[in-house]
């Protein structure tokens, strides 16, 4: 029976975040801690009546303190690319490159002066414990990628799976066709490009490639993404003993609809939280007994 998209659409989440989702308070504090001798010695600046000279000190004595300069303004990098009226400069927080003097030109110009003589913040390391916080938040794409895969593996685990035995994490094309001989030319453009699957299921009678991913967000990525996962799916329509899965989720999806749709219509193998939460990994054929068919 042929599936309604609407209604498999539908039931699509608009998030599966977790609570470790949002900050990684584990690298945050451990970020933080790793300066925390270099900050403290910076410290002493706060409220210091002549800081441009406690400061030109300070260097003379620990340079090691230049690295956390560009984490003040929020910055993850050693060099920082700099122009103004005498022209540019590229200083280096991990050598000195200038003197303490083009320095402190530097912290005055940026705001850093003015933000610890003024007491507008009162410890650096609290200060840098809030600037690493916000930078995590950069990291949330990253996670959120990971979270539909960590979801997914559940589901294969749960459906009673071995890591290593008969599932397996991040596999290229090449390493499928070494292992098990199978021809996958024709979805690597005959070797000439390369695809890695987020999960590789082995069964007795078939091999599935796996990918996963939940969109909270639209953009146009995901109409790429539709697009170049029907290829596959089309490709992998010519390879006996192969079969392409793909689940998916998330309301981000709804800028892309119509391509989303698109897929759907010719890949049988194309699943969303909802159809994981309703056993359909427990298809597979785990352990000999049947074909293995969705």
């Amino acid at each position: 029976m042929k599936r309604n998209f609407n209604e498999w659409f539908a039931g699509f989440r608009d998030s599966i975040a977790t609570y470790s989702y949002y900050v990684d308070f584990q690298k945050v504090h451990k970020n933080v801690e790793s300066l925390k001798i270099e900050l403290n010695i910076l410290n002493s600046l706060i409220g210091s009546g002549s800081i441009e000279e406690d400061f030109k000190e300070i260097l003379t004595k620990y340079p090691e303190t230049l690295k956390c300069i560009p984490l003040l303004l929020a910055v993850r990098a050693n060099e920082i690319y700099v122009i103004d009226n005498n022209g540019e400069f590229f200083y280096n927080f991990k050598k000195m490159n200038y003197s303490p003097e083009q320095y402190a030109v530097f912290m005055r110009e940026t705001g850093l002066f003015n933000l610890m003589e003024k007491h507008i913040i009162h410890s650096l390391v609290d200060y840098v414990t809030g600037v690493e916080t916000g930078l995590d938040s950069n990291g949330r794409k990253n996670r959120g990628g990971h979270l539909m895969e960590n979801l997914v593996e559940s589901f294969i685990i749960k459906a009673g799976y071995i890591k290593g035995e008969n599932y397996f994490k991040e596999k290229y094309i090449h390493e499928i066709t070494e292992k098990w001989g199978i021809d996958l030319s024709a979805i690597s453009n005959h070797g000439k490009s390369e695809k890695r699957f987020d999960f590789v299921i082995r069964t007795n009678s078939m091999i599935y490639g796996i990918e996963t991913n939940f969109y909270t967000n639209g953009g146009s990525k995901l109409n790429e993404t539709a697009r170049s996962y029907k290829q596959i799916a089309q490709e992998a329509n010519s390879i006996d003993g192969f079969t392409f899965v793909w689940f998916t989720d998330g309301k981000g999806w709804q800028s892309a609809r119509n391509n989303l749709e698109e897929t759907f219509d010719i890949l049988d193998t194309m699943y969303s939280i909802n159809d994981l939460e309703n056993g359909i990994i427990n298809r597979f054929n785990n352990g000999g007994e049947g074909n293995a068919e969705f």
